[in-house]
Order: structure tokens, then sequence, then C-alpha cells
């Protein structure tokens, strides 16, 4: 990554599961700053949530919301901790903004985590009808390659404890801003 400041954003990636709401909250209270989740962005912008975009525009409906919700995120001053949506990182676009917004941390997990992680798939429309092991396996071979253009670092998450993904991620903060 290029020289860094503690003044730009901390953005996780992964897919849904690997757990970017419940690290970047921590993160964002560890180092006192805002958190903002772009699938919350998407919805609050919508007044639909995401199962209910998924059904009225489709996936290209919501991506096409997701790439200005974090836009938005991304073009903040202030330095926050974005959580992206799973597939945010299909876009090249998004991907670039990512990358020059701050530090993308991607948080991989294996597909049986993630599945047991994301149980009956709550809400989650890629997990709709299908088992969620199979789908998170494809996902996650489709995805693996955009994720990794996206992602500065990797925190392997895998049997891991919240609080000692959180610390990884903010070592690697420390490590990148140094």
């Amino acid at each position: 990554m290029p020289s860094s400041t503690p003044q730009h954003h901390l953005v996780l990636v992964g897919l849904m599961g690997a757990g970017k709401t419940t690290t970047g909250e921590e993160c964002a209270r560890r180092l006192g700053r805002a958190f903002v989740d772009t699938d919350e962005i998407v919805a609050a912008a919508s007044g639909q949530s995401v199962e209910e975009l998924f059904e009225t525009e489709g996936e290209a409906g919501f991506r096409a919301r997701e790439r200005i919700a974090l836009a938005d995120a991304c073009a903040a001053p202030e330095p926050l901790v974005i959580a992206c949506g799973g597939g945010a990182v299909l876009d090249a676009g998004n991907r670039a903004t990512m990358r020059a917004s701050g530090l993308v941390v991607w948080l991989r997990a294996s597909p049986a985590q993630l599945a047991h992680r994301v149980g009956d798939g709550g809400g989650r429309p890629l997990l709709a009808g299908a088992p969620s092991v199979d789908t998170l396996e494809r996902l996650a071979a489709l995805r693996a390659p955009a994720y990794e253009a996206a992602a500065h670092v990797v925190v392997e998450t895998d049997g891991l404890a919240p609080e000692a993904v959180v610390g990884r991620v903010l070592e690697e903060l420390d490590r990148c801003v140094a």
C-alpha cells in the first residue's frame, strides 16, 4: 500500500459471514471512528432491505446502488471503518475506490466456517433456496480473484474469536500506517 496516514479509511471486505460488521464495529470503537456498512447505506437510501432490493431491482440494481454507497463512504473526509457488502469487490471501479481510500483488509474464512456463521442465511438473497455451504464454496471460488485484487492484506478468521480478529486487523493497520 502506498504511504498511508491514520486519516485513511479502514475498509473490510469478505464473503457474508466473514465478520465484517462485528469486526468493523469494534475496530471503529477502538479507533474512535464512525462505522459504516455499505449494505445499511443502500437500505437507508432506498427505503428497502437488501433482500427487498434484490427482489424488486435484481442484483444489478442493487450493485448500482452499492457503487454509489461505497463511493460516498470512501469520499468521506473523516476516517471511517467501512464494511463492504460481500459482492462489492466484483466491480473493478469499486476495487479501485476502496484501495485509493485506505487500507483494504480481506477477512477470509473457509466456506464451512462461513456457512456455520450465517446459519439459515439470515435474509441473505444469494443464499435463498440453496444449501449455504455449497453456495459459499461457489462464491468463494468465483470471488477469490476479486478479493485478492482489492485487498492490501488478508486476515484469516477461521477458529478465531472476534476479539482476536479485531486485534489482527488493527495490527495490520498499525503496520501499514507506520
